[in-house]
């Protein structure tokens, strides 16, 4: 896919996809874009997008996070228990979460390719890890707990 980076690019995908422009759904993108190479939760662009257009309804924002996402422009994914965050579908990679002091890694997309060759291979399934972080514990949060059990 080619990455969709600037308003014009996002903007020109929805008008390929069938989607009209209109002034809430350009104040959603640009919201978006402001959270390139971050998490942004459906909450934080809502906030951002009130800042500027205090009438556009929070269904608006879902709305067009799931258009984003069914077009293949945005991902989400769920981080430990917290709510789903959004990121550019151009900006592949993986989630793991501490589960204890909830510090989170991005992994290359190549990270599990191994795992995935094997369940292919062993149980005819084709793993889809984009929505779901890796749960753990970070090295510093593994440590601690060894030592406190010494």
């Amino acid at each position: 896919m080619t990455p969709a980076r600037s308003l014009d690019d996002v903007l020109e995908h929805l008008r390929a996809g069938g989607k009209r422009i209109t002034s809430p759904r350009r104040a959603i993108l640009e919201a978006l874009l402001k959270h390139a190479g971050r998490h942004p939760t459906a909450e934080q662009i809502t906030a951002d997008v009130h800042d500027r257009q205090p009438d556009v309804d929070k269904s608006t924002v879902y709305r067009l996070l799931d258009d984003l996402e069914k077009m293949g422009l945005i991902d989400h994914v769920h981080l430990a228990h917290g709510p789903a965050v959004y990121h550019f579908a151009d900006d592949a990679h993986h989630h793991l979460v501490c589960e204890n002091c909830s510090k989170v890694f991005e992994v290359p997309t190549g990270t599990f390719d191994a795992l995935r060759r094997r369940l292919l291979a062993n149980f005819d399934f084709e793993m889809q890890a984009r929505h779901f972080a890796i749960p753990g514990r970070c090295g510093s949060c593994a440590r601690a707990s060894t030592s406190q059990q010494l």
